[in-house]
């Protein structure tokens, strides 16, 4: 039951996913004064179906003889499915006792695919892509690893389900404001979306790591890529505004962590390179530090006053 629960859930996914893209490209559309789809059946709604199905039915040109060439995207994909073993969902067990330590550990594989595919690419612009995503992840995966902390601190414990407990009088949201666009920031840097997305940036690099894929394997890369979306849109409601799964305001809070994140597109140019390292290790790692000295005072306060 377990597995077919899974297989239940990553099919809802993938269906959100299309209405995801169809979602972003209505949003951008009207913010540029324009329809966006509107012509496929009613009112556009099957456009990402008939997107897809272009796709698989390209032809397939085999540009390399190495096996890596096509497990990457898939390897890509499968470590976007594993991230929502955390998720509850009918049979699926949400009580996992190192649920933020698993979570912090899949997020740090999904440097490794994009390492195979842009290497195994065999392409000048794919390789700056690489060089470009390593030093980012490196940079920004600290920066998530602290906030991690921080939340570690604040309930003392690895579960998801603290979290909800300890907001049922207060939001962090409304507690640690400034906390919440740094994990914004922090997690739109790790998706690689604009105005971060410097690794696959088309005015300079035409298509950066994913140039050399099409058909069937740019879907797999593609579905990773808003399946961390959906998932990341997930964390930060949880972190911040403490309603749990499943009820009304956590899916209307939901989607407004996700129009935030898509509208961040329509609005923002993309960052120099040289600008973002900045931001990172001379400004928001300086500012994180600051914030964990704050917490672990407000931390030993309560303690002596419960003491």
């Amino acid at each position: 039951m377990f597995i077919f629960s899974y297989v239940l859930l990553m099919i809802m996914v993938m269906l959100s996913v299309a209405f995801l893209t169809l979602f972003e490209r209505k949003i951008l559309s009207y913010m540029q004064c324009r329809k966006g789809p509107n012509k496929l059946l009613f009112k556009g709604l099957f456009q990402p179906f008939s997107d897809m199905l272009k796709l698989i039915f390209k032809e397939m040109f085999y540009l390399s003889l190495n096996k890596m060439f096509y497990l990457g995207p898939m390897f890509m994909f499968y470590i976007s499915c594993l991230l929502w073993l955390v998720y509850p969902w009918i049979y699926m067990n949400n009580n996992m006792m190192y649920m933020m330590v698993y979570m912090l550990f899949i997020m740090s594989l999904n440097v490794y695919p994009i390492l195979i595919i842009s290497w195994i690419s065999m392409n000048n612009y794919s390789m700056m892509g690489l060089m470009r995503l390593i030093s980012q992840m490196i940079s920004f995966e600290v920066l998530i690893f602290l906030i991690f902390f921080m939340f570690l601190m604040i309930i003392e414990d690895f579960k998801f389900i603290k979290l909800f407990i300890y907001q049922m009088d207060s939001f962090f949201i409304i507690m640690y404001f400034p906390l919440y666009f740094m994990l914004l920031i922090s997690l739109l840097i790790d998706l690689n979306r604009v105005p971060f997305d410097l690794i696959e940036g088309e005015s300079e690099l035409v298509s950066g790591f994913n140039l050399e894929y099409y058909s069937s394997l740019f879907i797999y890369i593609f579905l990773s890529e808003y399946m961390n979306l959906l998932f990341m849109s997930m964390i930060l409601t949880i972190f911040f505004f403490g309603f749990y799964y499943w009820t009304i305001m956590f899916n209307l809070f939901y989607l407004m962590n996700l129009f935030l994140m898509v509208m961040i597109r329509g609005v923002l140019a993309r960052i120099r390179y040289d600008c973002l390292m900045y931001m990172c290790w001379m400004e928001m790692l300086v500012l994180m530090l600051f914030y964990l000295i704050y917490f672990y005072l407000i931390k030993e306060f309560i303690m002596l006053l419960n003491f």
